[in-house]
């Protein structure tokens, strides 16, 4: 194992907003979940399912979610909490400043909530990946299998890495979780909890130029004893 490009692939993972339409076959998505089911899980239970779209699948379904979208998708709703109810200062001002980066790579001014929309739609197209996946874990299941689950999607994005392609982890999803079920014959005894885009990255895509600072060790930990 080359310890450096361990750690060059950590610092390499990205949201990709913007791929190209080239093909990625089943045999390397395949490839792509197989390394990833290393993730470590609570007893070895290895909670996660996967659903995987490409070709005409994928298409008919993001047509489908766009449309619902761009219609309001007024009674869809996602069937878990994802962001706190109150935003406390030092997320909210994170989450600000990541976005006025991305509008203004995108020349979307503050306030143009058209295009502020049209963007986030974009989420629904999977930003033009040929693949879209579907990450879903069991309703019995306890909270281990949600960090189970979430190590495993970190297991698929650096795989993805090594197979040459990037991703992009979304939460949008969730929200029309009903349409996704009925469409990718999820059964209801499984969360839909998030998707994610994989495919080649468009190196002319504005959006794929953002980078993201991470606070300095010293401000996340506390060394005791050490």
């Amino acid at each position: 194992m080359n310890s450096p490009d361990v750690i060059a692939a950590l610092h390499a993972r990205r949201s990709v907003r913007g791929f190209l339409g080239t093909s990625v076959s089943r045999q390397t998505v395949e490839a792509i979940l197989a390394d990833a089911a290393r993730s470590p899980s609570a007893s070895n239970m290895q909670p996660w399912r996967v659903y995987a779209c490409g070709g005409d699948v994928r298409n008919r379904l993001s047509a489908e979610l766009i449309a619902l979208h761009l219609a309001g998708g007024d009674d869809h709703r996602e069937e878990y909490v994802y962001y706190p109810p109150l935003w406390r200062d030092l997320y909210l001002a994170r989450r600000r400043k990541v976005g006025k980066a991305l509008y203004g790579l995108l020349g979307i001014a503050k306030g143009d909530a058209t295009g502020m929309a049209r963007q986030y739609a974009r989420n629904y197209d999977f930003f033009g990946a040929p693949v879209g996946l579907f990450f879903t874990i069991e309703r019995d299941q306890g909270q281990a299998a949600w960090l189970d689950l979430g190590m495993f999607l970190y297991g698929v994005m650096m795989a993805s890495i090594g197979h040459g392609l990037a991703t992009c982890p979304q939460q949008a999803f969730a929200r029309y979780h009903r349409l996704i079920r009925a469409r990718l014959d999820i059964p209801e005894s499984e969360v839909v909890v998030c998707g994610m885009s994989l495919g080649h990255p468009d190196p002319g895509e504005p959006a794929n130029r953002l980078t993201t600072e991470r606070e300095p060790v010293g401000e996340f930990a506390r060394f005791l004893g050490l």
